[in-house]
């Protein structure tokens, strides 16, 4: 059975599988009903090998699913990997998102003029990108300028641009309340979601142990503008025998929410 949803549909992140070939993870995330893969600059796509982000589209695409972003590892105001490697691989992909880390420090440990180096950096990638229809999407992520929803809005900010925007994901150590309100206040630049549900770093929770806070998140995320990916990342264990189970957890949560829009029976 495929799905569809209006505002967010359901796809997986792939280095959650690092070790898993391009093939057995489109065929594991086909067969969970997933939509689509946001693929990992690392392992799965390297950055500026467009090639081998080639042959993965088209593998991807050939299995009815979606690029659904390309996950590179960019850093904002920093060398390495060039932003045009990262953006040329997030080309061939024929994907609408890229992914990228806002700089390489804490944002307790920047100053005034680094965040200004990140921001133009990002301003200038999101210049270049939106000539494709592609949205510059910063991770919300420790030990970068998007580690806190003050830091983060902060940046965003000061840089208004229509191909800028962020992902979201629940900050370890806050409350249900308080990572809700993180999420309510980013979404109006909202581009997607890692979804995982953690009751510390070391301990990894099936998503079905935080149904009542991702049913929440996702029913907040459904009202953000324009289109979405949740996209499962930390899979307990790293077992793939698990994912099974967290796809059909995601997808529950996504029509409880009532972000269904249809379905059709395929393959």
């Amino acid at each position: 059975m495929w799905y569809h949803w209006n505002m967010i549909r359901p796809g997986l992140v792939s280095i959650s599988f690092r070790k898993l070939s391009p093939a057995d993870l489109v065929d594991a995330a086909r067969a969970c009903g997933l939509l689509g893969i946001e693929w990992g600059g690392d392992v799965h796509v390297p950055h500026g090998d467009l090639a081998r982000a080639g042959e993965v589209r088209r593998l991807t695409e050939s299995a009815g699913l979606a690029c659904a972003a390309y996950g590179s590892y960019y850093r904002a105001g920093e060398a390495s990997p060039t932003a045009q490697q990262a953006l040329g691989c997030a080309r061939a992909l024929g994907t609408r998102v890229l992914r990228v880390w806002a700089g390489g420090r804490a944002s307790k440990d920047a100053d005034a003029g680094y965040r200004t180096l990140v921001r133009d950096d990002l301003l200038r990638l999101a210049d270049d990108a939106g000539h494709d229809g592609i949205t510059v999407a910063t991770e919300y992520h420790g030990g970068t300028l998007t580690d806190d929803i003050d830091s983060c809005l902060a940046l965003l900010d000061a840089a208004p641009h229509p191909f800028l925007r962020t992902y979201w994901q629940p900050a370890v150590g806050l409350s249900h309340a308080e990572a809700l309100q993180t999420l309510e206040r980013v979404l109006p630049r909202l581009a997607g979601l890692h979804v995982y549900h953690w009751r510390s770093v070391a301990e990894r929770l099936p998503l079905e142990a935080g149904a009542a806070s991702w049913k929440a998140y996702l029913a907040a995320a459904s009202r953000a503008p324009g289109a979405a990916w949740a996209l499962l990342e930390f899979i307990p264990h790293d077992r793939l025998d698990a994912l099974g189970q967290e796809a059909a957890s995601l997808i529950r949560f996504l029509g409880a929410t009532g972000n269904v829009q249809g379905a059709k029976h395929g393959e």
